[in-house]
């Protein structure tokens, strides 16, 4: 039980938390068990990702005077979000896990202003990182290059090969 002191600095700290931060993750964690749940929090917070338990009616308190008062309605139940500056990431991690043990749902999130839903978590979960995106680009703009070498390559072969074809004639 908290006194009135504790639920105080509890919401101040929320509000700094949530107002701090670009992107904020609700999920439902009813039925995991300590080991799983660590195994989250470790994953998450190697990647500098806040994953926080929270008291459901004091966190709505907190909510309502930043950004993220839109997500009030989602603190309900065995709540915890997963707070950070990366929104791809944190939804990344959260969607993996969510795979691999579906005790974890993913409720809604909170990014660049808005609201999103499962679905929109679910999206963002499966778009590239940036070096994979990059690495994808190049790959699109030397593959033109690389056919073309190809086939300059494949007539000269072809060339060499008839070289000795004709001096047997």
């Amino acid at each position: 039980m908290m006194n009135k002191e504790t639920k105080k600095n509890y919401i101040e700290d929320m509000k700094k938390v949530f107002s701090s931060n670009e992107a904020v993750m609700i999920a439902h964690y009813q039925g995991l068990n300590v080991v799983e749940l660590d195994e989250l929090r470790k994953e998450l917070r190697e990647n500098g990702i806040l994953f926080k338990i929270t008291k459901n009616r004091i966190t709505k308190l907190a909510v309502k005077e930043t950004q993220c008062k839109d997500l009030e309605k989602f603190f309900t139940g065995p709540t915890a979000a997963a707070i950070s500056s990366d929104p791809f990431l944190s939804a990344r991690i959260l969607h993996k896990f969510s795979k691999k043990n579906d005790k974890l749902k993913i409720i809604a999130g909170f990014m660049e202003g808005k609201v999103i839903d499962q679905a929109e978590v679910a999206k963002i979960a499966s778009l590239p990182t940036l070096n994979e995106a990059r690495a994808k680009i190049v790959g699109i703009l030397t593959a033109p290059a690389q056919k073309l070498i190809s086939i300059l390559l494949a007539h000269s072969k072809k060339m060499a090969n008839l070289a000795p074809a004709e001096e047997k004639k």
